[in-house]
């Protein structure tokens, strides 16, 4: 499912226009990853929750030339689904 599907269908459910609810749309999305940058916590409950976790530099292995090589410590996003969607999913 593309944005664009999810712009049609809620504007089908709702009757506003595409046009509005693109915008609704994209300005969630835009809040989403303006908190993530300032590495704030996201609950949406019922749906998930967005964070941006800390990976600590560790030893990788390069599988063409088998060299060890150390991967700098990074901040990764992260979404972990609620109870009931992981349940929903599930079915």
């Amino acid at each position: 499912m593309t944005k664009a599907d999810i712009v049609a269908s809620i504007a089908d459910k709702t009757g506003l226009t595409k046009k509005e609810v693109a915008f609704v749309v994209n300005r969630f999305f835009e809040e989403v990853k303006d908190a993530m940058f300032a590495k704030e916590h996201i609950e949406i409950r019922g749906f998930g929750t967005f964070k941006v976790v800390e990976r600590n530099e560790r030893k990788a292995r390069n599988p063409h030339s088998g060299e060890t090589v150390l991967v700098p410590r990074r901040s990764v996003p992260v979404f972990k689904p609620s109870r009931s969607v992981k349940e929903r999913v599930a079915k």
